[in-house]
């Protein structure tokens, strides 16, 4: 990644949330980014454990891979994610920002390039994946691909993606090392941005109406079997 790519990110914590109103504050920051006019970095975490799973993955395979409930659909893509454990955050960019034109292979890369990077400032050492172990069927973590990010071998982060003319929506799962710390994680992804690229760190608060767009779509969407059943 060059400076180029993050001279700024707006940098937004909203702790835990329900797993229909995680899904949907993402949805509404892919569909705000653009009049922010600068990239946004999400931590976030999760009231109760839950399972999130790809935007075209089929229930029926969900429900066997895994015995968390409940189970959201991502509007990004991939397989399942658990979330009981696991440290979660998002990376949106308007669709005039050069992330936005990266392929997804190379955006993906990029991703866990920084992960790496910021692991590497709490002083552990992540591996990218060369390439591709498979999987059990629909569950992210039981395997990788490449580029994904890798501790001492094992998978411990992956991410999935969507691609529109609002923007770039990546939703990434950081399932963590024994002994490392969300906060000294979430400091360090910022701290990593800052050292390799300049990039300023500008924190945000998310506006109300943001927040009530958010909460609409989560009752109106993810909350329900009709769309989380659509498959």
């Amino acid at each position: 990644m060059n400076a180029e790519s993050l001279r700024a990110i707006s940098t937004l914590d909203t702790g835990v949330g329900s797993w229909a109103f995680n899904m949907a504050l993402d949805e509404t920051l892919l569909a705000v980014v653009a009049s922010l006019g600068q990239p946004v970095l999400r931590f976030y975490g999760w009231l109760e454990p839950a399972a999130s799973f790809g935007y075209f993955q089929r229930i029926a395979e969900v429900e066997a891979a895994t015995p968390l409930r409940p189970l959201v659909r991502r509007p990004t893509g991939g397989g399942v994610v658990p979330h009981d454990a696991d440290w979660t955050y998002s990376l949106v960019f308007p669709p005039q920002h050069s992330w936005h034109r990266l392929r997804a292979e190379a955006s993906y890369l990029r991703a866990h390039s920084w992960l790496q990077g910021a692991f590497a400032l709490m002083g552990i050492e992540t591996q990218l994946a060369p390439c591709c172990r498979k999987e059990l069927p629909g569950q992210c973590f039981s395997g990788h691909e490449k580029s994904d990010l890798l501790w001492m071998g094992r998978k411990i982060a992956g991410a999935a993606q969507r691609r529109n003319r609002e923007g770039l929506l990546i939703q990434g799962s950081v399932q963590p090392p024994p002994g490392a710390a969300r906060d000294a994680w979430q400091s360090a992804m910022r701290d990593f941005a800052a050292r390799a690229w300049g990039a300023a760190s500008v924190p945000l608060v998310a506006p109300t109406e943001w927040l009530e767009r958010a909460r609409r779509v989560a009752g109106e969407k993810y909350a329900l079997d009709s769309y989380n059943r659509r498959r």
